[in-house]
């Protein structure tokens, strides 16, 4: 028996929605990562983009766990002197682009690369319930009733 091996000519993308609304940040965010590298299909091969397009909506409503809200903390580095920044996930949250919480906790767990890169582009993910893909026919896909552990039973 010979080991299959996914060309590009071979590959089926498809197109997967997911409402973040209550469901828990790394969960989701570990998901969505197997989903876009394609460990969720049969034909899954390492070097080969074959994953699918997921889109994420309601992603201000995503749930942290615990006091993350407040201690996770998001830095970067201006490139100058002591120019360290940091801000906290709530105020990534309900800040301008409540998207990024998501699309950051994604991408660090995708592998670092070229393919990796290639991979967050299947990635689109939006703050509100309205997304533009209406015409790509997406699978809408009930995540919070994939497991009782995906949505966040702390209110907050």
């Amino acid at each position: 028996m010979k080991t299959f091996s996914a060309r590009p000519a071979d590959i089926e993308k498809k197109w997967v929605l997911i409402d973040a609304e209550g469901v828990t940040l790394g969960r989701l965010a570990s998901f969505v990562a197997n989903t876009l590298r394609g460990k969720t299909k049969v034909t899954y091969t390492p070097n080969q983009d074959c994953g699918d397009n997921v889109i994420i909506i309601n992603a201000d409503k995503v749930r942290l766990t615990g006091n993350k809200l407040s201690d996770k903390k998001y830095y970067w580095y201006t490139g100058y002197v002591g120019g360290i920044k940091e801000r906290t996930a709530g105020q990534l949250l309900t800040g301008r682009f409540p998207e990024r919480v998501i699309v950051k906790a994604v991408e660090r767990m995708v592998p670092r690369g070229p393919l990796g890169r290639r991979q967050m582009k299947n990635l689109r993910v939006y703050a509100g319930s309205e997304h533009p893909h209406e015409a790509q026919n997406p699978e809408v896909l009930d995540f919070k009733a994939l497991n009782s552990k995906n949505s966040a039973r702390s209110a907050f």
